[in-house]
């Protein structure tokens, strides 16, 4: 394990003794504001919380960036689809689509922003159902732009699909950067 964290904040530029230097803020993440941060790490951050954090991760050129999300609602409030409505007919389904969906959008909006993103298990899924990490390192080289349209035009698709607007993508308004 300590193999895995010490080869992560390697690629991140960072090391053990960086953490040491870690500071933990209890406040709204909409309303944070700061200089900078060399890590972001969020756990369980509620709903649009984890949008917040990853758009303010973003926003300070983060080198890595560690979030389990927790209960996405956002989406759950809003999904409807008239072609794929066998997925949002039951209740237990739809809630399970609306977070992989909304943590799909996350993964590639942070690609989109110039971060090697993935999704891994957190925990095992018997300890939690919410055991999704999504964990983000900066790129040294700015992605393709035909790469950066590819990945907006895949997230435009899914919202489009499922009439959904989600924080993270809106806040960064990846829709009009390349319009």
């Amino acid at each position: 394990m300590l193999e895995n964290i010490h080869a992560l904040l390697s690629e991140g530029g960072s090391s053990f003794a960086d953490l040491c230097m870690m500071i933990v803020y209890l406040r709204d993440i909409a309303d944070y504001e700061s200089d900078g941060a060399d890590m972001v790490v969020t756990l369980h951050a509620c709903d649009t919380a984890t949008d917040y954090a990853l758009y303010n991760a973003i926003n300070w050129n983060v080198g890595i960036i560690m979030s389990v999300p927790c209960c996405q609602k956002e989406v759950n409030s809003m999904i409807a689809t008239d072609d794929l409505s066998i997925l949002t007919k039951h209740g237990i389904i739809k809630e399970r689509i609306s977070a992989l969906m909304t943590d799909t959008i996350r993964s590639n909006v942070l690609e989109y922003c110039g971060y090697k993103s993935q999704i891994l298990e957190f925990v095992d899924y018997d300890s939690s159902p919410k055991n999704l990490l999504i964990r983000a390192v900066k790129r040294k080289n700015e992605l393709p732009a035909e790469k950066k349209q590819e990945i907006k035009k895949e997230i435009d698709n899914l919202c489009e699909e499922f009439h959904i607007k989600q924080t993270l993508y809106e806040k960064i308004n990846v829709g009009a950067k390349n319009e």
